[in-house]
């Protein structure tokens, strides 16, 4: 079974989303058989590469929120955040255009990493006030997850893997995802949200059954008719003949 997350490195949710997420997967009886695959997304896709200013501000000044509002909103995301033991520090975050971020990831995933790296500057973002913007930071969690620094470097000094991310959001549109964390299993179903782990694992349990079943989409078998003098189009054998 293959689950396809579509979220930003910039997305408060998308890391409580991800560990609920994680939550479920952990006590699912077939997690060895799910393929988990990372796909990208921009909240804001206009942000300049940094931001002169708070995450407050920002927030503020995109959704024309008071500053108090915005605050409020950050207080209860924290307290969201810390009943899955993340530790939020808003005050810290450094506000930076993630699309390089995103390529990094992409990079990290041709070294079977993007699971690590994911979880690095998610980490790195929300709790530790890093700057997802910044190359040589990018370079220092290669360096902490395997990679060559160097070559991340080289890599996102040039425009590499920005296709890629840019096919992740185009595709994620395509599936009618208008935010996200946005999950999709087997390109069957989807779920929207940062979701209660009790929420996935229902839903992993849903698909898995689903999975194990065949839909006929023409035709159904028919018991044998031994009268029967020719083959007609649709018809079948079976163990005790042909109809």
């Amino acid at each position: 079974m293959r689950i396809e997350i579509w979220s930003d490195i910039a997305c408060p949710w998308c890391y409580i989303g991800k560990r609920r997420f994680e939550d479920a997967l952990d006590g699912f009886a077939h997690k060895d058989d799910v393929d988990v695959r990372w796909r990208s997304f921009q909240l804001d896709p206009n942000l300049p590469d940094h931001f002169d200013g708070t995450e407050t501000d920002d927030l503020s000044q995109m959704k024309g929120m008071p500053a108090a509002q915005v605050r409020q909103m950050f207080d209860h995301v924290t307290q969201q955040a810390a009943e899955v033991g993340l530790n939020y520090d808003f005050d810290s975050i450094v506000v930076a255009n993630s699309f390089t971020a995103h390529r990094f990831l992409h990079f990290a995933e041709t070294h079977g990493l993007m699971p690590d790296a994911k979880e690095a500057l998610l980490s790195g973002h929300f709790e530790k006030g890093r700057d997802i913007g910044d190359i040589g930071y990018l370079a220092e969690v290669g360096r902490e997850i395997g990679l060559d620094p160097d070559e991340v470097r080289r890599v996102l000094a040039a425009d590499e893997y920005s296709n890629e991310v840019r096919a992740d959001i185009s595709e994620a549109h395509s599936l009618g995802a208008g935010g996200v964390p946005f999950f999709v299993i087997d390109r069957k179903y989807g779920i929207s949200g940062a979701q209660p782990a009790e929420v996935f694992s229902q839903a992993l349990e849903t698909a898995w059954d689903e999975g194990q079943k065949l839909t006929v989409l023409a035709g159904t078998p028919q018991a044998a008719d031994d009268s029967a003098e020719d083959f007609s189009e649709g018809a079948v054998c079976g163990p005790d003949g042909c109809s």
